[in-house]
């Protein structure tokens, strides 16, 4: 505990030089000089925070204040210490996480098991499902509900992410809050997400919470709740995306989903307007779990609901002979169906292993089964060193 009290103490003193001083010429105006962080907690303030180091640790919940910068360079190693620690981005902040193929910026914790901290938060100032168009586009961010994001700008910049791996995420808040590995809270259009490599995570693998942010080559294994969850008036498009559940794959969740999507947060808003419009171009979801049970269970490959619009384009759908599952396409919900608006084209792998009775589409969305589908291209995946064998 000493030793622990101690390390927040230097980190504090680190963090009060670098928001006063070390930010600008002593006029109390920060100029953009680099300010080096060897740890990362509390508050970062600086335009220009750039952490030290290939290897430093995540000791707690860390937010990036809105107008400041935090840039992680690449081949850099962060590890969180424990459930408590988080990285958060505010709206009005920019990350500037830029790996390399070969020098991949890798997000970890010390406990190498799923939920053994929280994850990669970006909130920005896009629109989001609300009820009216005056009312506000302002919601409170889940795990840490002081902070804000939503507004009025879809080209919103909050920075780049390239090469990035996110593992063991998923930390609970409460019983029904978790972390996901990566959260986009109402990212803009003008944010670059790239190259993305999320594993061995507790709750969703990527979820958009609203915003028009376009997310490209997405990697999501073994996320033990939804692979790619989209709610609140998201309306970008996911380019080039795989998700799998490994053979021993088993989960506590209980109603794990390939995509969940929502057209407004939890349907409490059936009429709202800026509801899930959104595309994905190219997508895979592999269930491949022989768990027993419910814990190998994913009860709908595609969740669509609640006025959400989904336009897929060259869908994969593989599930092992064995894997448990309830619905291959669902567009039903008890808080109102997916939008009739919505468009799939897919194929299964075999081809022609699943009926049509998996299939529940009431109000007649655009269904199209054409086998010549081939999905994500696994080969710009490389630089994970997953194997697809």
């Amino acid at each position: 505990m000493k030793r622990k009290l101690l390390s927040m103490m230097a980190v504090s003193v680190l963090l009060f030089s670098a928001c006063s001083d070390k930010e600008g010429d002593g006029d109390g105006v920060d100029n953009g000089e680099p300010v080096e962080l060897t740890e990362l907690l509390g508050s970062i303030t600086s335009k220009n925070a750039v952490v030290k180091g290939n290897s430093i640790d995540l000791v707690g919940a860390t937010i990036v204040r809105s107008g400041a910068t935090l840039t992680i360079p690449a081949g850099t190693t962060i590890t969180a210490n424990d459930k408590g620690a988080y990285l958060l981005v505010e709206r009005g902040a920019k990350i500037i996480a830029k790996g390399t193929a070969t020098q991949p910026i890798k997000f970890t914790a010390v406990t190498k098991k799923s939920g053994a901290w929280g994850g990669l938060i970006i909130n920005g100032k896009t629109p989001l499902a609300r009820a009216t168009e005056s009312s506000p586009s302002n919601f409170e961010t889940e795990i840490n509900t002081n902070i804000f994001y939503g507004g009025d700008d879809v080209n919103d910049n909050s920075g780049e992410l390239d090469y990035v791996i996110i593992e063991y995420s998923g930390a609970n808040i409460s019983d029904d809050k978790e972390h996901n590995g990566l959260t986009l809270n109402g990212v803009g259009k003008g944010t670059k997400i790239s190259n993305i490599y999320i594993k061995d995570g507790a709750d969703d693998g990527i979820e958009f919470f609203g915003g028009s942010v376009d997310v490209t080559n997405l990697l999501v294994v073994n996320s033990e709740d939804d692979m790619f969850d989209f709610t609140q008036g998201y309306t970008g498009t996911l380019k080039n995306a795989y998700g799998i559940w490994e053979t021993a794959f088993k989960t506590n969740e209980k109603d794990p989903c390939g995509i969940e999507a929502d057209g407004n947060h939890d349907g409490t808003l059936p009429n709202a307007v800026y509801q899930s419009n959104f595309k994905i171009e190219g997508m895979t979801i592999v269930h491949k779990s022989t768990t027993a049970g419910t814990e190998g269970k994913m009860v709908d490959v595609l969740k669509i609901r609640r006025g959400a619009t989904a336009n897929i384009t060259n869908l994969l759908i593989n599930i092992g002979e064995t894997s448990s599952f309830d619905d291959i396409i669902d567009f039903e919900d008890g808080k109102g169906n997916g939008n009739k608006a919505s468009s799939i084209t897919y194929t299964f792998n075999p081809a022609g292993s699943f009926a049509e009775s998996k299939i529940k589409n009431p109000d007649g969305a655009t269904l199209t089964k054409n086998d010549s589908q081939t999905g994500a291209n696994t080969s710009v995946f490389a630089w994970t060193g997953y194997s697809f064998n």
